[in-house]
């Protein structure tokens, strides 16, 4: 439990906030109904975290730096990372959120700085909308931040009770904002804030961000939000096929998105706004110290650009024009059966020799840091280099669901037909890269892919770091672990001992093919020795090694 906030705690709250936003993105996108129905709130917040989080971490990229990184330099990093990334309306707002916490906790980490951090935030937040509407994000922000002031004395009670009444102010929030209520469903971005509210609180408990405990921010811990105003028969799912048809597109509303960063002095930006808001709504300018991010919905995209030019340099700029993006998402699929379209499998992984399989096995691979998985804007980049038109992404990681489904709804705008197979160890994307055939029609090689993962155990062996509770029992530093399927099954003192224990129990279910992948560092003896008890123990089965080079565990476990 913090007593006071620092630098290793703000990077910590970023990593749990985007945590809890990739649990929660598919849900979030589900509830957007408003300022426009086009079910991507979810995914712009995940990205704005994302790219806050990816600058925090840019600070702590020198272990050895003199002086280590302190709290003004992670709250500033925090929020700059959001303001240059933000996507969508409710991205901006929450940047400037970011902004407003950061400007007071440069100054402090303790209680009275983060009630104060928190009225800030909210001020800024409403500051940067042109027409600020109740029953939204700004409305969540304000009655943290209200109750807040009330709290106990300590960062813990003042985290929590922002936490729980951001909570609270979301399930109100079809009460303030009729669309709201017309649909069954609660704000999407206020919905967001709560995650980010409560990652903040679980970072203040002392939650690590790769730890097994639930997250306050996550989306279990606000479906009670959702429940107590969504009927079963109101739930409002805006997919791709159906928004072609959604109110947005049609007479009376902008017909397009308009985003970019603008380079200029705080002087310039009250005729900015002024001119921008006779454009259109939605109007949203977050920044300050001669960064801007300008966010807006109008009919004509040139002349938003234009005040962006007489401002000062706007940079970045993306124009989304709803209608066409909706029709896109609609018929790719169809375009896909109709045209002959070149296909990669994107494999990502971590070792020179795991890399090497996937290229003999006709994949392009993204070499993924095993300190720091790849973002989303990776991800994206990486199949946009495969210059490939359908592409089957492997990821061989549980960790980057979140990142990828965030890639593959900016890739889908582009045109690209993308299936994300969430393998959760690269055995599972070496025995998918086994059955791919380029020459079959895209789903159907999907599906075999998927299949063939599908029906391959995993398992890894590992080395505890320190005293920890599994659910084998109590693991002390040194301990060699045995992971089944994600979870500890045997705690041991030998790779080998650890490793032959693990066979045992996977082949007791069946298998008929033993795949094993040395780590970097790993004795080929020890894989001698696993195989030649496979093969006393199971005689029927095959077994296959590998040398993988993975830092990530000294041995990689298969059962076909």
């Amino acid at each position: 439990m913090l007593h006071t906030l620092d630098a290793p705690a703000v990077r910590s709250w970023c990593q749990l906030a985007l945590r809890a936003l990739g649990q929660a993105r598919e849900e979030i996108d589900a509830l957007n109904v408003y300022p426009v129905p086009d079910g991507d709130t979810g995914t712009n917040l995940y990205l704005t975290v994302e790219s806050a989080a990816a600058e925090v971490e840019s600070r702590f990229a020198d272990p050895t730096a003199d002086p280590a990184p302190g709290l003004a330099d992670a709250v500033r990093a925090m929020a700059r990372g959001a303001l240059v990334g933000a996507r969508g309306n409710s991205g901006v707002i929450l940047a400037q959120w970011l902004r407003g916490t950061a400007e007071t906790l440069a100054e402090g980490g303790g209680a009275e700085q983060l009630r104060a951090a928190l009225q800030r935030a909210a001020d800024s937040a409403y500051q940067a909308v042109a027409e600020p509407v109740e029953g939204t994000l700004l409305t969540v922000a304000r009655v943290a931040a209200r109750e807040a002031v009330r709290a106990g004395d300590g960062l813990a009670q003042v985290a929590d009770t922002a936490y729980r009444a951001a909570r609270d102010a979301l399930r109100h929030t079809p009460e303030q904002l009729a669309v709201l209520a017309e649909n069954g469903v609660v704000d999407a971005g206020g919905r967001g804030l709560v995650a980010v509210l409560g990652a903040l609180a679980d970072a203040v408990a002392g939650q690590q961000p790769m730890g097994p405990v639930a997250l306050r921010g996550d989306v279990r811990a606000v479906e009670s939000c959702e429940a107590q105003v969504r009927p079963p028969a109101a739930r409002h799912h805006p997919l791709p096929g159906s928004l072609r048809d959604a109110p947005f597109v049609g007479p009376g509303h902008p017909a397009f998105e308009v985003i970019y960063l603008l380079d200029a002095p705080d002087e310039a930006l009250p005729a900015l706004r002024e001119r921008l808001g006779a454009l259109g709504d939605s109007l949203v300018v977050g920044g300050g110290d001669g960064l801007w991010n300008v966010h807006v919905h109008v009919d004509d995209a040139g002349a938003a650009v234009e005040a962006g030019v007489e401002a000062g340099r706007p940079h970045r700029i993306r124009i989304t024009h709803f209608a066409e993006a909706a029709a896109r998402a609609g018929t790719t699929a169809e375009r896909g059966e109709r045209e002959e379209r070149a296909r990669a499998v994107l494999s990502v992984v971590s070792g020179e020799g795991l890399a090497d399989l996937c290229e003999q096995a006709g994949a392009v691979v993204l070499h993924a840091d095993p300190d720091r998985p790849p973002a989303s804007a990776e991800l994206a980049a990486a199949v946009r280099r495969s210059a490939a038109r359908e592409v089957v992404l492997l990821l061989n990681d549980p960790e980057l669901r979140a990142a990828a489904g965030a890639a593959a709804d900016q890739l889908r705008e582009e045109g690209v037909r993308i299936a994300v197979l969430p393998t959760r160890s690269p055995v599972q994307g070496l025995a998918a890269l086994a059955v791919h055939e380029g020459g079959r029609r895209f789903d159907e090689d999907v599906v075999a892919m998927t299949s063939a993962a599908g029906a391959t155990r995993y398992a890894e062996l590992a080395v505890a770091e320190g005293e920890s509770w599994t659910m084998a029992g109590v693991c002390q530093a040194g301990d060699v672990l045995g992971l089944i399927d994600g979870d500890v099954a045997v705690i041991g003192t030998g790779l080998e001992e650890v490793g032959a224990s693990v066979l045992d129990r996977m082949l007791g279910a069946g298998g008929e093919l033993v795949t094993l992948i040395l780590g970097d560092g790993t004795d080929e003896a020890l894989a001698e020795r696993l195989v030649a008890h496979v093969r006393h123990r199971r005689p029927e089965v095959d077994a296959v090694v590998f040398h993988g080079g993975q830092e990530s565990a000294p041995l990689l476990i298969g059962v076909e």
